[in-house]
């Protein structure tokens, strides 16, 4: 399994005890989870307890005063553990990000302390039903009346929508800009009216995890909830915060592809063929070498990732090559890893059957990989100007 260089004693102690908590308090819950479509909402205060909500941001505003690499161990230790029902990757890894860098220092200290207890879940409301990544086409309005924005529009496909309470909501502030009128609205759910949540959708995977449209019908929010100094800046934030979600998607897949590596080994070890284990069989060794070699590359791409991150140094191509790249080696890897299980690979009491069922909106979370590709095309045809 590929060990970061960054790895050191005091990420190692915290990716110990974020595996404890998700053996105790996530595993164990996650059939019953899967059922109901989301997790309990006491799971959320257990989590800000033991310190795994919002440990990338500043104590000064509740959080753990970590960085990106307390971030990575967390969540990778999450997906890791198949257990994705907590939505703690957005809460944590991306809404709190969006309200810690643009936010003015009275939202800061309002809502990220509640953030970091659980009393508070991030959302991010960005996709539509008619409108996937091309963030310019939405249809949401929010016009101002007075000291209020009324908004009108739907969003769906939105992760923790049917929990959060403090939801990032890019919508149109000025239609006839184009890009240039898009904004970020923070949205207080229990202090506004003309909101209302969709029943839960239902995914191939990620079944615990709840996912719902949000609607809003003439809904009217404060303009001091406005993200950022002035109108118009929405779609810079997301340009900005996108290639970290998309280094989280790509992290949180190698995680997978390790798991399934290793339940693979194992499985293959102790399976019997013709009186011999499955493991001493040529292309048994053949395909687990390749997935192997699969999940070190990642790692390695990874790792240069995170460290440009940290020092505020990775572009959005190569973030999106990131993303697509290793998203689309965990879904071959899972696949073969499925394969060498047999039959008992369909079966959704084996962990590689679910990761294979999780696995697959990697590609299409943050930005689908054909998106991804067009975005580094873009990049390489400036070389020519």
């Amino acid at each position: 399994m590929h060990q970061p260089h960054w790895m050191n004693a005091e990420l190692e102690s915290l990716r110990d005890s974020a595996r404890r908590f998700y053996d105790t308090e996530l595993v164990p819950h996650e059939a019953r989870w899967s059922a109901q479509q989301h997790v309990d909402r006491e799971v959320w205060y257990k989590a800000g307890a033991a310190g795994l909500l919002c440990p990338g941001i500043s104590e000064e505003y509740g959080g753990g005063g970590g960085n990106f690499l307390h971030e990575a161990v967390i969540f990778s230790e999450q997906a890791r553990a198949i257990a994705g029902g907590l939505g703690n990757s957005l809460h944590s890894g991306i809404v709190a990000h969006y309200i810690e860098n643009f936010a003015s220092e009275a939202q800061k200290r309002k809502w990220l302390p509640k953030m970091a207890t659980g009393e508070l879940i991030g959302g991010l409301a960005m996709t539509e039903p008619g409108t996937g990544t091309d963030l310019q086409a939405i249809q949401t309005r929010a016009l101002r009346d007075g000291d209020h924005y009324v908004v009108d529009g739907g969003k769906t496909y939105i992760t923790n929508g049917g929990s959060a309470n403090l939801i990032c909501l890019v919508a149109k502030t000025d239609p006839a800009q184009g890009a240039r009128g898009v904004s970020i609205i923070v949205v207080e759910t229990e202090q506004v009216t003309g909101f209302r949540r969709g029943q839960p959708l239902h995914k191939i995977g990620m079944h615990s995890q709840d996912t719902c449209e949000l609607f809003f019908d003439g809904m009217r929010v404060p303009c001091e909830n406005l993200l950022g100094p002035e109108e118009g800046q929405g779609f810079r934030q997301l340009m900005k915060e996108l290639a970290r979600e998309r280094i989280i998607t790509a992290l949180m897949s190698l995680a997978c592809m390790e798991r399934a590596i290793e339940d693979t080994l194992q499985f293959t070890a102790d399976r019997k063929v013709f009186g011999q284990p499955l493991l001493s069989m040529q292309n048994t060794r053949f395909k687990l070498a390749e997935c192997e070699t699969q999940a070190h590359l990642a790692g390695a791409f990874i790792d240069d990732c995170a460290g440009r991150l940290l020092a505020g140094q990775l572009s959005p191509a190569t973030a999106a090559m990131a993303k697509w790249w290793v998203t689309e080696a965990c879904g071959k890897v899972v696949d073969e890893c499925l394969q060498l299980h047999g039959g008992a690979g369909y079966m959704t009491e084996y962990p590689i059957a679910r990761l294979y069922q999780n696995v697959r909106v990697h590609r299409i979370l943050a930005g689908t990989n054909e998106i991804m590709k067009e975005l580094i095309a873009r990049e390489m045809e400036k070389r020519l100007a």
